[in-house]
Order: structure tokens, then sequence, then C-alpha cells
């Protein structure tokens, strides 16, 4: 079969973790002119602005998340899967994908049903320590299952599974800490870097504003984002409780960078929530991290996310619940001034990290086409 015969849908929507992945791989797939790709997820949706902006053909269908409970809404939810289902069987038989690569989400649901439905081979990501429901229901249908965390095996019905870690974009491999401090104009010393995901975290905004000034005046450099949705309201404190914050050149604030490899890499340690795809661009670039996972995830994933890197060493989990700013501050100031600890906690990171991650889907994707 020829390469321009070859056609791919990839899915996985509804948050980055699972769009960033499956972009991973489309883009891979692409630069290697391997085959025409098809990106389906749910009508103007995030999934949807970023396949447009990567100018990959988007095929949408209307769908939203399975309600908890057994009401009205869950109705309207079943009609909905049914609805998109089918949609998303008309698109393969009009466009014939030999394969299918899903990432999880509620919005991959239809086009991982209508795969089984027509027959056709699929492979799923799942980027969790605690796998979601759309991929264990259709794990067992599915020709492999490539996972994020070891700890998600048992929680998978396959016998082709394969601990790759998740898929990173090839800039993780090639940006050097040197390179990334030069880009946004940093010093070589200690530097921070505060987030809270591309929507920000109020809880870890708010905990990290009173501290900041006092970290500063510790010769530490602060990299901040505070999501897009929430820039507005952090300047305003930040006028109220540190007005000459401005006046700091070692304090970088923005909303939300597009090119995350860069504040990352020129970091020594990270306060973050504990997504996956956050978790495994921060081994990546052999960070030290001080976890507050978002306590409202589904079925709790993040914090056993968090609580999985804590045990190899590699990170710090703190509960938002029990989170305070003189925690935080404590915690940082202890990194800084350990060199042994940090280092420590910097190895670990990086042996969790799996650079080879997109290579090896990739081989599995190739698998299906006998190559």
């Amino acid at each position: 079969m020829e390469a321009k015969e070859k056609r791919i849908f990839i899915t996985g929507g509804g948050t980055g973790g699972h769009i960033y992945p499956a972009l991973a791989i489309a883009k891979s797939l692409r630069d290697g002119k391997y085959a025409k790709i098809f990106y389906l997820g749910k009508k103007n949706s995030l999934e949807q602005k970023i396949a447009n902006e990567n100018n990959f053909d988007f095929l949408s269908y209307d769908i939203f998340g399975m309600p908890r409970k057994f009401n009205f809404d869950f109705l309207k939810w079943l009609i909905k899967l049914h609805t998109a289902t089918f949609k998303a069987l008309f698109y393969c038989y009009k466009y014939k994908p030999q394969a299918i690569f899903g990432t999880g989400g509620y919005a991959s649901a239809p086009t991982l049903l209508a795969a089984r439905i027509a027959n056709i081979p699929y492979i799923i990501h799942d980027c969790d320590a605690n796998p979601g429901i759309v991929s264990r229901y259709c794990s067992k249908s599915a020709v492999a299952v490539s996972l994020a965390f070891p700890q998600a095996i048992e929680k998978m019905d396959n016998k082709n599974i394969f601990v790759n870690g998740n898929p990173l974009r090839k800039e993780f491999k090639e940006v050097t800490k040197q390179s990334a401090r030069e880009k946004l104009h940093l010093s070589d010393k200690f530097t921070l870097m505060i987030m809270g995901g591309s929507q920000g975290a109020k809880a870890i905004n708010n905990t990290a504003i009173p501290i900041l000034k006092n970290l500063l005046k510790n010769d530490i450099q602060i990299i901040f984002q505070t999501g897009v949705k929430n820039y507005d309201e952090v300047i305003k404190q930040l006028e109220f409780e540190f007005p000459d914050y401005d006046d700091y050149h070692d304090l970088i604030i923005e909303p939300y960078f597009d090119e995350m490899v860069y504040p990352l890499k020129a970091s020594d340690v990270v306060v973050s929530r504990a997504g996956s795809l956050s978790l495994s661009e921060i081994c990546a670039c052999s960070l030290a991290s001080i976890l507050i996972p978002y306590p409202y995830a589904a079925q709790n994933h993040q914090l056993k996310n968090a609580l999985t890197l804590e045990k190899t060493g590699a990170a710090i989990c703190i509960e938002e619940k029990i989170l305070t700013s003189e925690m935080l501050q404590e915690k940082i100031l202890a990194l800084k001034t350990s060199n042994e600890f940090l280092s420590k906690m910097q190895q670990k990171a990086f042996e969790n990290a799996h650079l080879d991650a997109t290579e090896n889907i990739l081989k599995l994707i190739k698998r299906i086409f006998n190559e």
C-alpha cells in the first residue's frame, strides 16, 4: 500500500492532557509523510481549535461528558453518544481509515465505538495512572494499548499492553537549559516555575502571590504562568499586595506559554497541578516538582498521578486542602538550599522520563500496516 493511500484517524479531547499527546503523534506521522491524517472530536472544542491551528483536517460531532448520576442529563448524553457514534461511523465509511489512534477523554468515545462497529483496527493510549472510562471500556477490542503509567496495567483488559509514557513534541529532546534561559532573557541561577495548566489554578495562584516577594529576595528567579482566565485577577492581587512587582526583572508573569518547553527547560523546580501530560513534560525536563493535584479531577486521578511520582522520589505532593503559603515557601526554600536533595529529585524525575514514547507508539501504529 502506498503512503499516499494511507489514512489514519486521530482522536482524543476534552483537556490538553488528551489532546497534546494525540497531537504529538499526528505531527510525527505528518512529518514522516506517512499518512493522510484526520482529527476527530467535539465540535467547537479545544481539540478543534488546536487541530485547526496545526492545519489538520478536523471532523466533528456533538458530544459531552457522561453524567455521574442516572437522571435526565444521562438520557440526553446517551442520545448524544449514539448520534455522535453514527456520525463517526459515517466518517469511517466516507474516508476509510486503515487505523485509528485514540488518547481517551469523552470526546474520543464516538470514534472508538465506531471503530469497533466498522472493524477498523485501533490503538488506545491512556495518559493517567488511573485510566479513564473510555479507555477501560474500549481496551478489550484494541489492537494494542499504550500506557503512561505501569500502575494502569491492571485496569486494562488487553493482552498487548505497552508502558511507553506520554508522547511529547521533539523540542523536549532538543532544547537545552541554557538556550531556554537565553530565549526568556533569564540569568543562570536557581529558577522556579509556578503553573496550573493552560487554564491556570486559582488555588496555586492565591497561595503563591503572598510569597513571591520573599522568594525573589532569596535570589530565586520566578516564571509565573497564571492561566489565561486568571491573569487579570492575578495582576490586580499583585498590584494590591506587591505593588512594585514590575521592578523585579527576575519575575516573568504570563497568562500562558505557547511553547511550554522553554519555561520548563529554563527551570530547576516547578509548582504544578498533576495532570499526566504535565508530569511527562516535567520529567523530560529533569525538574524537581511540588505537585498540588486538582481535587475535583475525574476519579481523583491527579492525586494518584502525583503520589505515583512522589513514591519514586521525584516529587513532593501536597493536597490542596492542607496547602498554605507558608508551607509552599518552606518546600521551595528547602530545595534551593539543599543541592544534594534538589539534584536527587531532578535525577529521579529524569529516570521517570520516556523520551522515546512517540517513536515507540509510532511503531505500534505501523504494525497495523505490517511494516
